[in-house]
């Protein structure tokens, strides 16, 4: 059984920072991508970071370039997304997303933005 879990999230003012975590179980094998979506405003779905096991590629969308910053822990199939600087616009319910053999979901966290 493939679970994918997230915790951290909530309010916090412009201009201040929040972590996300990301934790999977029951997968099989070293070789998978962890990744972090948000939907946005006439987009159904953006990317916004993915870190990738074992080779430890990181890539950002633009947009959180300069502020998010993700980090894996190989030991526990868990991710952090640290984001620093957050604005109104960040504001969106984050989804972790594992690809292994297929994509497993998370229940999705929310983050909220605002003075």
């Amino acid at each position: 059984q493939v679970q994918v879990v997230e915790s951290g999230g909530g309010l916090v003012p412009p201009g201040g920072s929040l972590k996300l975590s990301c934790t999977g179980s029951g997968f099989v094998g070293a070789r998978y991508a962890m990744s972090w979506y948000r939907p946005v405003p006439r987009k159904q779905r953006e990317w916004v970071a993915t870190i990738e096991s074992p080779n430890d590629k990181i890539y950002y969308v633009d947009s959180v370039k300069g502020r998010f910053n993700i980090v894996r822990d190989a030991n526990k199939n868990t991710n952090h997304l640290q984001m620093n600087s957050l604005k109104p616009e960040d504001t969106a319910v984050y989804s972790c997303r594992f690809l292994a053999d297929r994509h497993y979901w998370g229940q999705g966290i929310q983050v909220t933005v605002s003075a």
